[in-house]
């Protein structure tokens, strides 16, 4: 099954989703807090660096767990994010 790249608002919102939870991750280690939202370091560095934009939920849920944040605000993080840049694509014209 081939994947639709992700549009210019999604890659946004998981860059956001990203720079939410490192700042959540604070002094923790990259290694604790991928071993309790059971994912490996390098899936969490690629997400907080938003290389990793779009990641499973099952994931998302993990990481909710292990830092502490409620599920719907990770949502909104990522749904507010992908709002605005629609937003700003649609101003300019491009949507």
């Amino acid at each position: 099954m081939v994947r639709t790249p992700l549009t210019p608002a999604q890659i946004a919102a998981g860059r956001r989703l990203g720079e939410t939870l490192r700042t959540a991750r604070g002094d923790r280690s990259l290694d604790e807090v991928a071993a309790q939202a059971g994912i490996s370091p390098e899936t969490l560095r690629k997400i907080e660096t938003g290389r990793l934009p779009s990641p499973a939920f099952g994931t998302v849920v993990g990481l909710s767990a292990a830092l502490g944040i409620p599920l719907q605000t990770l949502a909104d993080v990522w749904r507010d994010a992908a709002a605005a840049e629609a937003a700003i694509r649609e101003t300019a014209g491009t949507a």
